[in-house]
């Protein structure tokens, strides 16, 4: 049997870890690279004509609608009158909302409510105001 090579002959070549590990990542990655690109090459080709719906439907999402704001007619400034009634109120409505929370026997119960309405008694503020109405029925 002189065709066997020698069992106990040495391999001409050596490999440590690193490179070993090294080139079995890459044949993988190298692979999948591959898978990918069949893929990509078989789904290009054979299914151009059955995905055109679907890829226009992407393309029409992917582009936000185009929204034509009608001219505005001009308005003139709102007169110091109107603008200080508005103003009174909404006072009045914020002020009605805070008569109600306090006078609210369901916020007797509600220890965020209690507090922020012995806060807004004791020192009102527009954050004391805003919690109450937060926080309160």
């Amino acid at each position: 049997m002189p065709d066997r090579p020698n069992p106990h002959h040495p391999l001409p070549f050596r490999l440590n870890a690193l490179q070993l590990t090294g080139s079995i990542a890459l044949g993988v990655w190298l692979g999948f690279l591959a898978i990918a690109l069949t893929c990509w090459l078989v789904s290009a080709l054979f299914f151009k004509e059955q995905l055109a719906p679907v890829a226009a439907a992407v393309e029409q999402l992917a582009k936000p609608p185009v929204v034509i704001e009608p001219p505005r007619p001009d308005i003139p400034a709102q007169s110091p009158i109107f603008e200080q009634y508005e103003e009174n109120l909404r006072k009045s409505e914020q002020q009605v909302r805070m008569d109600q929370a306090r006078g609210s026997s369901r916020n007797l119960s509600n220890p965020k409510c209690q507090f922020w309405l012995q806060q807004d008694q004791t020192a009102p503020s527009e954050k004391s105001r805003a919690n109450v109405l937060q926080f309160c029925d």
